[in-house]
């Protein structure tokens, strides 16, 4: 089918708005994208006058789409192996400009706030995203999700108390001076220093997806997390030979990890971090290559 350039311009001027909900959605840089090319392909294929609101429609559409993965990811959690975490986004100022940067400058996307989304059910998340950060009606959503308009509200109220979970970010240089007194005190190896620098309710949760020789489960109390911290300082860095480079997860300073004899220069983990009162509240570490779609070192 023969699709009209003004129709490929309209598309690509709501690109960015349908990565951001697709990624809030599913949780997943490969899922949102695409979602949202087979947002494309149904408009090709709609005649252009049953279209009232562009923007609507493919919202729509894209949020059917997404519950669809939502559902698959769902039955792929069953069998897997330690923690899940939701898929992080990584920029860097070097890197060739992706839609994928606009994505995380809203701070719906940062870190701690993807990871409440990835506890609710597909219906709650959808309810939630939809009503609270795009405004959609509960009727709406109600035909989305296959719900009376009465149980979306109930659903997104259900989601709304779990998302009041997350801390409010903070602003970047309160959470760049709360790393990089984290970063310091791993360089002097000493457990005390490490623990200063983090939150007393400070939580590390990997996400390896059975990579990994040990599936660590959620690590909390900072004493526990400093050791953990130097050990995998020591192992990755030290000892592998991993290089270190700071980058942005999720639109807020984190790490990412190479391989320097890896001919592709790849990420081979990445951990982000939120931070609360000024200090480290939760480190979040991918180890899982494959769920490293968004961390583009390119």
């Amino acid at each position: 089918m023969m699709v009209s350039p003004l129709l490929t311009d309209l598309f690509e001027s709501h690109r960015t708005h349908l990565l951001s909900v697709a990624y809030r959605l599913t949780g997943s840089v490969g899922d949102a994208e695409d979602a949202v090319q087979e947002s494309w392909l149904r408009l090709a294929g709609v005649h252009q006058s049953e279209i009232d609101d562009l923007r609507a429609w493919l919202t729509t559409v894209v949020s059917r789409i997404c519950l669809d993965h939502l559902r698959s990811a769902a039955v792929r959690r069953e069998t897997y192996v330690g923690q899940w975490l939701p898929e992080p986004i990584v920029t860097s100022p070097a890197r060739t400009p992706d839609p994928l940067d606009v994505v995380v400058r809203n701070q719906d996307s940062r870190m701690a706030a993807m990871v409440v989304l990835d506890a609710l059910t597909p219906q709650q998340r959808v309810a939630l995203v939809l009503h609270d950060s795009l405004d959609v009606p509960f009727d709406e959503i109600a035909a989305i999700i296959g719900v009376t308009p009465d149980a979306a509200r109930q659903l997104a109220v259900r989601a709304r108390k779990s998302a009041a979970r997350a801390p409010e970010p903070v602003a970047d240089e309160v959470h760049d001076a709360a790393v990089q007194r984290f970063l310091a005190a791993l360089a002097t190896g000493d457990v005390a220093a490490v623990a200063a620098t983090l939150h007393p309710d400070a939580t590390f949760t990997a996400d390896a997806g059975g990579t990994t020789k040990t599936a660590l489960n959620v690590v909390e109390g900072a004493d526990k997390i400093a050791r953990l911290a130097l050990g995998l300082w020591r192992k990755h860095l030290l000892e592998a030979g991993l290089e270190l480079a700071p980058a942005a997860v999720n639109g807020q300073s984190g790490l990412v990890l190479t391989d320097p004899n890896s001919p592709f220069g790849r990420p081979v983990r990445v951990i982000g971090f939120a931070v609360r009162e000024g200090k480290v509240w939760a480190a979040y570490d991918f180890a899982n290559v494959a769920k490293l779609s968004g961390a583009r070192s390119r």
